[in-house]
């Protein structure tokens, strides 16, 4: 027996003399960049973008795009001047021939004031006494506004003071709008809001509420106790899949997080998963179905913002590109968001927002369009460059802050005192 212990141990030790000596001798990693992952010996980052992504180099994977962003014709914005803004669209669909996107849109006498000066008539946030409105085009860059979709309610009803950032769901041949409804002005707690619904037989309405809260705020305690945002539905293993943000911590030490909701009727009851948040970053919720899971652009906010994740059981998802300037708010074009697939095209295009228009004091939003290549069907080497040239001057506008300059030249001062 003690012979057999001594063999074993020598022929232990002899292995681990070969791997050790297999290091040792291992040539340089090929000039070629090899598509497969080499059977050799690599470091933690070599492993990373073999094992973590879907090819080597971003112009390979799929699920890597630029984006690119383009004016819409159709849309008035009152000289910019604050009084008008559109934001958050919704996927945008077809049906008959017509695309259709829905958004937020707030039309008032004066630009947002903040919650210590708002009042009945004067908004206190850009999305503040907004009501959900939606336009129709043929070809996705020309669009025509068709008016109000969603009517802020009478109060005490749920959405009486705001009904914001809406997303469609198509099931079983009715359409449904779900929307944040708020019940104060946004500012005076936060943006404290659940989810409310509306539902048509057609994309033009008319849409009638429902008048009660279909995703509740969380229990006291939970992430999601004070705000439920951004619904955004898609159909998955016969199921209504949502998808929704909340934010949590206390200012200055916000978290925005994403959540999943599931149900089997559009009107609930829906179903807190319970692994939420299931998504770390982001701000707004923007989703795909991609082969057998589903795809989310993770745009601002949280440890891996600027990412495309992907979840292949719709649950646990996994970075799965880096890129940059994301859209804001992306409501995509998703052909197959509602037809229950097993095998996701993707995304090329959809309408996103800019932020932050028009001179100080009268800042609004703005719908734009965006283009990019996540998708199976086509291959547009442009959308997949990785090398993105910005103007100086896109830097310069990242200037230091007064604060900042005064900070640096004290310590100048300091040091001069030094000497």
């Amino acid at each position: 027996m003690k012979r057999f212990w001594s063999i074993l141990a020598i022929t232990a030790t002899l292995q681990a003399c070969q791997v050790e000596a297999q290091k040792t001798e291992q040539k340089g990693f090929p000039f070629i960049l090899p598509d497969e992952k080499p059977n050799r010996e690599m470091s933690a980052a070599m492993e990373r973008i073999y094992t973590d992504y879907e090819a080597p180099q971003p112009q390979d994977n799929e699920l890597f795009s630029q984006f690119k962003y383009t004016k819409l014709k159709g849309f008035d914005y009152h000289g910019h001047d604050g009084t008008i803004t559109r934001r958050d669209p919704s996927k945008v669909i077809f049906h008959d021939g017509k695309y259709y996107v829905w958004y937020t849109y707030r039309n008032t006498s004066t630009p947002p004031r903040g919650a210590d000066n708002c009042n009945d008539t004067i908004p206190s946030s850009d999305w503040d006494l907004s009501e959900i409105w939606y336009a129709t085009s043929e070809d996705g860059f020309t669009w025509e506004e068709q008016g109000v979709a969603i009517k802020r309610p009478e109060k005490p009803l749920v959405g009486w003071r705001s009904v914001t950032t809406t997303d469609i769901l198509e099931w079983e041949g009715k359409y449904y709008l779900y929307y944040q409804g708020f019940m104060e002005a946004s500012g005076k707690r936060g943006d404290d809001c659940p989810v409310a619904v509306s539902y048509a037989d057609s994309p033009n309405g008319p849409w009638t509420p429902y008048n009660k809260i279909v995703i509740p705020n969380g229990a006291e305690g939970e992430w999601d106790q004070y705000s439920i945002h951004d619904p955004y539905p898609l159909v998955h293993d016969g199921k209504i899949y949502l998808y929704y943000k909340s934010d949590f911590n206390k200012r200055p030490h916000l978290v925005r997080m994403q959540g999943l909701a599931t149900a089997d009727n559009p009107l609930g009851p829906f179903t807190k998963h319970p692994l939420n948040p299931v998504v770390t970053s982001g701000h707004e919720t923007t989703l795909f179905p991609y082969k057998n899971g589903v795809a989310a652009l993770v745009y601002k906010d949280g440890p891996e913002h600027n990412t495309i994740q992907y979840a292949e059981d719709w649950v646990n998802f996994e970075i799965a590109s880096i890129t940059e300037l994301m859209p804001i708010a992306a409501g995509p074009h998703v052909p197959d968001a509602f037809t229950n697939t097993k095998d996701g095209r993707g995304i090329t295009w959809g309408l996103s927002h800019f932020i932050g228009m028009g001179e100080r004091g009268k800042k609004h939003s703005m719908l734009v369009r965006f283009d990019c290549d996540l998708s199976r069907d086509i291959h547009d080497p442009q959308m997949k460059g990785h090398q993105v040239y910005h103007k100086p001057e896109t830097y310069f506008k990242q200037g230091l802050s007064a604060k900042q300059r005064a900070r640096i030249e004290k310590e100048n001062q300091q040091k001069q005192l030094a000497k």
